[in-house]
């Protein structure tokens, strides 16, 4: 029996010829990461230990994107405190300020994450560098403690799950509605501790940035991590950016599946996740009118240069947003912000109405930057949509690609870019 491309990385890395799903290991770890409030409590747990050093000083990556810039005191604190270890360690990762980008999307275009790896991070949405054929996952606080010490964790091995996608994409239609489409189709449990692997045609008509967003969003469906496996456009995006050398990995066509989907993906329309969970997902035109206080375009699922050129085609020159729609424009990264000020879709997205925000995951935890009061509604391109995720309990979340989210805007109702 042949192995699954998750199986084959961690069975690399755990020092083994095969792994099965089920069995618990312990493996290498390429690089481990963690942010500005969960990697606080990582240090302090590391302290405690008594260990002096890290295991690696450039397998660790820190990165202040989530409340930052410092939204008040104790945020301000908590990244002194991470700030302070990174100097003491000679963290070489270290990413504030002008520098930090959302973790998920500037970690892949510096190529510290790579085809191969065993990427770690005190996140859920560490899943995200599967598009890169990568096994990666999120763990807790404590977990990156031990790997800072070890460079070692324990898993146990995932099964996997297969997700065939054929058929020709539909206008405006992205990774983004086909990772809703799919955890509409199987629950936010569907894919509990597996693997989401991902092929089948279509993926090779797919962006990397459509493949980040889908490999994001395998947490959604309670999956382990989601992969791809490496392409052409695989190796482009890695061509000058790879900091180091890496392996690709396929899987055998004989390896065990605990399940395949077969996913037609050209009955796929423009998706919209209703609150309060992913897996609400409907056809965005199905969607009776519901009026919007605000709409947000970013998040490490949808703030690469990819969505904002989406996002800037729908509400082109001389558009406006809707007077009654706060909309907030956040580039995932410095890189992408400044491509953007280049192309001139900063100038467009000004010119309508929009907020331009520095790089930050801010709105999308409720953090700060676009915080919803009750009663309130906003379209969001992140991740989740729970009860409370960006505000007031009694606030609503509605996920959608750039294009519906940039319509919806312009509309001042949740819209499809066919109605502008």
């Amino acid at each position: 029996m042949g192995s699954t491309i998750t199986e084959k990385i961690l069975a690399a890395h755990c020092g083994k010829k095969i792994v099965e799903p089920n069995e618990f290991i312990e493996s290498k770890v390429n690089m481990a990461l963690a942010n500005d409030v969960t990697a606080p409590l990582a240090i302090k747990e590391f302290k405690k230990l008594g260990i002096k050093k890290v295991f690696d000083k450039n397998k660790i990556a820190l990165v202040m994107d989530h409340f930052t810039p410092n939204k008040d005191i104790l945020s301000a604190e908590h990244v002194k405190f991470v700030r302070e270890f990174a100097k003491e360690q000679k963290i070489k990762y270290y990413f504030e300020g002008g520098n930090v980008g959302v973790e998920h999307a500037i970690l892949p275009e510096k190529g510290l994450v790579l085809p191969g790896d065993v990427v770690i991070g005190a996140d859920s949405h560490t899943c995200t560098y599967g598009a890169l054929g990568a096994f990666s996952t999120g763990v807790g606080s404590t977990d990156i403690a031990a790997v800072m010490a070890t460079g070692k964790v324990w898993f146990k091995v995932p099964a996997s799950l297969k997700f065939i996608l054929t058929g020709k994409l539909n206008k405006w239609v992205s990774g983004k509605d086909i990772i809703l489409y799919i955890i509409g189709l199987i629950g936010v449990d569907g894919a509990l501790y597996n693997s989401m692997e991902f092929t089948g045609a279509t993926c090779k008509k797919l962006t990397m940035a459509d493949k980040f967003t889908m490999a994001n969003m395998s947490i959604e469906a309670g999956g382990k991590n989601g992969v791809f496996t490496p392409d052409e456009a695989t190796e482009e995006y890695l061509k000058d950016r790879a900091q180091r050398n890496y392996k690709l990995y396929t899987s055998d066509k004989d390896a065990k599946y605990l399940k395949v989907y077969e996913i037609n993906c050209s009955k796929i329309k423009p998706q919209v996740a209703l609150p309060f969970l992913p897996s609400n997902a409907k056809d965005a035109s199905d969607i009776k009118k519901t009026y919007i206080d605000q709409v947000v375009i970013g998040s490490c699922t949808n703030g690469r240069i990819e969505d904002l050129r989406i996002a800037a085609s729908v509400i082109k020159k001389g558009k406006k947003v809707n007077s009654n729609v706060r909309t907030f424009i956040i580039p995932a990264t410095p890189a992408v912000y400044l491509q953007a000020l280049k192309e001139g879709l900063l100038t467009i997205f000004i010119e309508a109405g929009a907020v331009i925000s520095a790089p930050t995951c801010g709105p999308c935890l409720g953090g700060h930057l676009g915080i919803l009061a009750s009663g309130e509604k906003c379209v969001s391109t992140t991740n989740r949509n729970f009860v409370g995720r960006m505000g007031h309990v009694e606030s609503q979340v509605f996920l959608a690609n750039p294009a519906v989210a940039a319509a919806s805007a312009i509309k001042g109702y949740i819209a499809t870019p066919d109605e502008i």
